[in-house]
């Protein structure tokens, strides 16, 4: 790869970086070329972004991102490194760790998600349980719900005793 190749894949990176507010960095080595592929497909089926990076070149992109403060995550950048992006915080995670049910890898190296940096293959059970923006929208609705439910049955709940000891009275009169 020239010099004119690799600022150009530089840039590349860089654009993505710009756009993805949830990024994964995973440990592919070691992997076939048939496990590799049978991973993009599950990631193409479940709308994540995924490519093998190179370690250095990403290292540089991740310096030139402006806006976005990636913490520790360079520090992780050895060995065969793939890069995931994704519109859902844990679905990357999700994806990992069914993954890894049939494979040892991939590893998690670690993540950003949201302005926060998540290092270490000990994190992925953290990241698969943080919820998506959906998923915490849905939660603060049905709570805002809640009371409004609660005061609507028991006014049904106390309705329904007044009418009972009524017709109780009118049968016994």
């Amino acid at each position: 790869m020239n010099r004119e190749e690799k600022a150009k894949y530089i840039d590349e990176l860089v654009a993505q970086l710009n756009e993805a507010n949830i990024i994964y960095l995973a440990d592919t080595a070691d992997l076939t070329v048939d496990v590799v592929n049978q991973l993009r497909r599950k990631c193409f089926q479940q709308n994540i972004g995924i490519r093998v990076v190179k370690n250095t070149l990403l290292a540089k992109a991740l310096e030139r991102v402006e806006g976005k403060n990636f913490g520790e995550l360079p520090t992780v950048l050895s060995g065969a490194t793939s890069i995931m992006f994704s519109e859902v915080g844990n679905a990357p995670a999700k994806l990992i760790k069914d993954f890894r049910a049939k494979n040892a890898k991939p590893l998690l190296k670690g993540a950003y998600i949201e302005e926060a940096v998540f290092i270490g293959d000990n994190q992925l059970d953290a990241l698969v349980a943080i919820k998506s923006k959906e998923e915490v929208i849905g939660d603060i609705i049905g709570l805002l719900q809640s009371p409004a439910k609660n005061v609507v049955s028991a006014l049904k709940g106390q309705g329904g005793k007044i009418a009972g000891i009524l017709k109780t009275l009118e049968e016994r009169a």
